[in-house]
């Protein structure tokens, strides 16, 4: 007689112990950074609440110009930008440290390396949606106005940023290992960045000559999705389409590079 103890476990596919992996890894990374700090989940949302704090002083209180170049309420338009942009700005950044920091793990687990890039994508992620209820406060009490196009743009949004941020996470963490002064640089063009793409200004307040160059920047398309369930005049369809052609060319790159350099990079760290 056979007991019940004999009876062979399922085994789990590929996709489902990667899933798995993933699933662990970003409750690791979430539970290892908040274990420590009493405020929490508040430091997540404290830096994009002071930024917009900050811009919107200057630029409402000081210069009375938050109509010129952005929506109103103006507080809205801006942490419709901000909140995604410490999502992606706080992924490339961690991507650089990916291999590095983690360098033991990384050649002794037999995981799928591009784990390592893809749970810090949904770790931020997941800091990210825990800070739309603060968005959410900030719409009812300055009575910002809510349309129907956020049930699908802001998805749609969350879909492609996550698109975008592993493609070039996954470009990013391998070449830091080799040149490790791309660190110090992606951080001087994440600057570069924040001004170069729509997150104080909106992109159709730019001079004429300048909004099909802004629309080559990814993140044009996704802020202006971000923004388009409270401003039916941010739905840019150039831009959004141009975002997600580049995101989805951007992780096919990725995952060109990183299964290139995946052996070079474990005899490195």
């Amino acid at each position: 007689m056979t007991s019940s103890f004999d009876t062979p476990r399922p085994q789990r596919s590929r996709g489902q112990r990667y899933r798995s992996a993933l699933w662990l890894l970003t409750k690791r990374d979430l539970r290892v950074r908040y274990s420590t700090s009493a405020l929490g989940y508040f430091w997540s949302i404290l830096d994009p609440l002071v930024m917009s704090g900050i811009y919107w002083f200057v630029f409402v209180v000081v210069f009375q110009r938050g109509d010129d170049i952005g929506d109103s309420p103006y507080i809205v338009f801006l942490l419709a930008g901000l909140l995604p942009w410490m999502w992606f700005t706080g992924t490339i950044s961690d991507s650089t440290r990916a291999f590095l920091r983690e360098a033991k793990l990384v050649r002794s687990t037999s995981i799928p390396r591009t784990i390592w890039v893809a749970r810090i994508v949904m770790s931020k992620g997941i800091e990210f949606l825990a800070s739309i209820p603060v968005l959410a406060i900030f719409v009812i009490a300055f009575h910002a106005p809510i349309n129907i196009h956020v049930l699908w743009a802001f998805p749609l949004a969350i879909l492609l940023q996550a698109i975008l941020s592993l493609g070039l996470g996954l470009l990013v963490a391998p070449l830091v290992v080799f040149f490790r002064d791309l660190e110090r640089a992606i951080k001087l063009i994440l600057r570069f960045m924040f001004y170069a793409s729509p997150i104080v200004y909106s992109s159709i307040n730019l001079p004429e000559a300048m909004q099909p160059l802004a629309a080559f920047n990814p993140l044009t398309g996704i802020f202006s999705l971000y923004r388009t369930g409270f401003f039916e005049n941010q739905l840019l369809w150039f831009p959004v389409l141009v975002s997600a052609v580049m995101s989805l060319a951007i992780l096919a790159l990725g995952l060109v590079v990183f299964k290139r350099c995946e052996r070079s990079v474990l005899k490195e760290i």
